[in-house]
Parts: structure tokens; C-alpha cells; sequence
């Protein structure tokens, strides 16, 4: 785990992840969006949470990159990839990053703030246990929390629990 600051091109790719989670909150799920980026800093995909659209909870965004680029990208070419994303994984999605053999992942909050956050609400707890990364992908280097996005995310978990939704 490095503790450099983000470049300014790092930077773009968690506000467009950022960006993702708005438009999978405004379509009435849950914050969550990743970008997946190669070397060279081209955005080869990117996903927003889909689990209450279309009642899978499965469809993390960080799922859908990891099962997407397992598809489409060789073994170098994935490690040498980047995950963007709003939230920390959780650990399917920690997990699908492993197997898929996915590079770094830069996240914008963590699992324990998210927790915090959700605990403040009332929400009730998710139904797997929030693990670190590196717990569940120990191989995995990562980045975050990135402070700069914390208020945005934190308004957005905010305005769909206040909606009367729970965490799914």
C-alpha cells in the first residue's frame, strides 16, 4: 500500500466512480459505482450498483468489473489494471477481484466509514460481515479512503436510507 498522493488523473477516475454511485442513487439504488482503467489511463469499463433494479444482490459494480474484464482481458493485462471505485469492496467483491487477478484499487470510503455512517441512521447491518481488502485479497495493493469525496458519499448512503431503504 502506497501513501502518495493521487495524481490529478487518479483523481478524475474516483469522481467519475463517485458520479456513478449519483446515478445508481437517482435510479434508486444503492451509492455505488467503479471505473475499470487501464495502464495507459483509458476507462475500459464502467458499472453502478444494480441490486435493487434488478433484485440480484450480486450486481456490485466491482463484481460486474471483475467478471466483465475476467472475460475480456488477459491475465497481464487485468493485473495491470486499476479499480476506481466509490466504497471499499466488500468481500465477494474482494474476492472476485482476486480470483480475476485484478491490479490496485483506489477507493473513495471505506467499509468502516460506511459502517459508521449506516450505524448512525439506524440502518440495519448488511447481511456479510465489512472485511478490509487485504483480508479477503491480501496480494491486492490499495488505496483509500479518499477524504475529498467523504461529505458526497456520506449525503448519498444519507438520502437513500432516508428514503426508508435499508442496506441490502
Amino acid at each position: 500500500m502506497t501513501n502518495d498522493p493521487l495524481t490529478d488523473a487518479e483523481l478524475r477516475h474516483v469522481a467519475r466512480a463517485v458520479d456513478l454511485a449519483g446515478e445508481a442513487l437517482a435510479a434508486g439504488d444503492e451509492p455505488f459505482g467503479s471505473v475499470l482503467v487501464d495502464p495507459g489511463g483509458q476507462v475500459l469499463r464502467e458499472a453502478r450498483n444494480l441490486v435493487r433494479t434488478t433484485g440480484d444482490p450480486t450486481r456490485h459494480p466491482e463484481f460486474e468489473l471483475a467478471r466483465w474484464a475476467a472475460a475480456h482481458l488477459d491475465s497481464g493485462e487485468r493485473a495491470a489494471c486499476v479499480v476506481y471505485t466509490s466504497g471499499e469492496h466488500c468481500p465477494m467483491c474482494s474476492a472476485a477481484h482476486g480470483w480475476a487477478g485484478l491490479g490496485r484499487i483506489v477507493y473513495a470510503h471505506s467499509s468502516a466509514e460506511l459502517t459508521r455512517w449506516l450505524d448512525e441512521l439506524g440502518a440495519a447491518p448488511g447481511p456479510v460481515r465489512p472485511l478490509d481488502i487485504r483480508a479477503v485479497a491480501p496480494g491486492v495493493d490499495v488505496r483509500g479512503p479518499v477524504p475529498a469525496f467523504t461529505d458526497r458519499l456520506r449525503a448519498m448512503h444519507r438520502e437513500l436510507r432516508t428514503r426508508g431503504a435499508d442496506r441490502t
